[in-house]
């Protein structure tokens, strides 16, 4: 009966890491916190299946769409440490949410076990055909020229779109109009139209409109140039000094994840974005791709974080 009693204990000891070693052994749920069609979504569909070749385990991508990204995100902070659920995370609930949300279910920095980028999109500085801005001079100018009357669109209050902005406003020193929209799709069709001036977008919502001539796009928002548009400058070569906005994106799991599964993903991770078809993929969606150390990733993270709590704070910015 001792003999029993010790076998169970020693093997109840072990399991983890034994669990770890053989991990997968079943499907892996990928939570998407946003509905489908997405620039998130998009990439996990993306990586999902030569993820799971490399894996040898089914991916299921599960859509959990639900305030601005938050039910998603708490879903796997409060899942099974495990790596059966992990979730496509983004600057949204990952570095802005807590900005402007009082509350969150979930805390960025102690809920999650980071494992690796996976692509980062830049932001672009666009104006309208029917815009006399054809530089960023040119804003400089006309916002000089108007203060606080010059506008600048954005997808919505509160988005990285919204903070660039006022990051820009802020470097330039100059009183911009921000115009928020509901989504990028109103923002662009207006900008199409003339009823709003310029615009700081992700360039993945509008890369068919630059590429297809009916925006202009002055500038990226990147410290590096934007792979999908290697001859447009950088706001930080234009001299305006340390500007730096993107929208990250990565796969994460819930804190407590043994690190022997950690470690496995992030290589499956590494494996398939070594793939030229894959970083071609994000490319067309206008994204750098790129993987990362979990390590490297946590201090994207806690870098984006304290960038706009900073902003926020020293701006005054206020959220309803």
């Amino acid at each position: 009966m001792k003999k029993t009693l010790m076998l169970l204990t020693l093997a109840a000891m072990v399991s983890p890491v034994g669990a770890a070693e053989q991990f997968p052994t079943r499907p892996i749920r990928v939570i998407v916190p946003y509905a489908p069609g997405g620039n998130v979504d998009i990439s996990a569909r993306i990586i999902a299946p030569p993820l799971g070749e490399v894996l040898g385990q089914t991916i299921v991508v599960d859509n959990r769409p639900g305030a601005g990204g938050n039910l998603g995100a708490s879903l796997v902070a409060k899942a099974t440490p495990d790596g059966y659920t992990l979730l496509v995370g983004s600057s949204g609930p990952l570095s802005v949410n807590p900005v402007i949300f009082k509350s969150l279910p979930y805390d960025t920095l102690k809920d999650f076990a980071p494992i690796s980028t996976v692509q980062a999109v830049p932001l672009v500085v666009l104006a309208g055909p029917k815009s006399n801005i054809n530089s960023i001079a040119d804003i400089i100018a006309a916002a000089k020229a108007r203060p606080g009357k010059l506008t600048m669109a954005s997808a919505g209050a509160g988005t990285t779109n919204h903070f660039a902005i006022e990051l820009f406003a802020h470097i330039a020193n100059v009183k911009l109009l921000h115009v928020p929209y509901k989504g990028s799709g109103p923002a662009l069709s207006e900008l199409l139209g003339g009823q709003v001036e310029t615009m700081i977008d992700q360039l993945a919502a509008s890369i068919g409109y630059v590429r297809d001539g009916r925006l202009k796009v002055l500038a990226v928002t990147t410290q590096q140039r934007a792979a999908a548009l290697p001859n447009v400058p950088t706001l930080e070569e234009l001299g305006y000094k340390g500007y730096q906005a993107s929208t990250l994106l990565g796969l994460l799991a819930p804190a407590g994840t043994p690190k022997p599964v950690v470690v496995k993903l992030n290589a499956g991770v590494r494996k398939i974005m070594d793939n030229n078809t894959v970083a071609e993929r994000f490319r067309g969606l206008g994204a750098n791709p790129g993987a990362s150390s979990p390590e490297e990733f946590t201090a994207r993270i806690r870098d984006e974080l304290e960038q706009w709590r900073s902003l926020v704070k020293q701006l005054n910015l206020k959220f309803e």
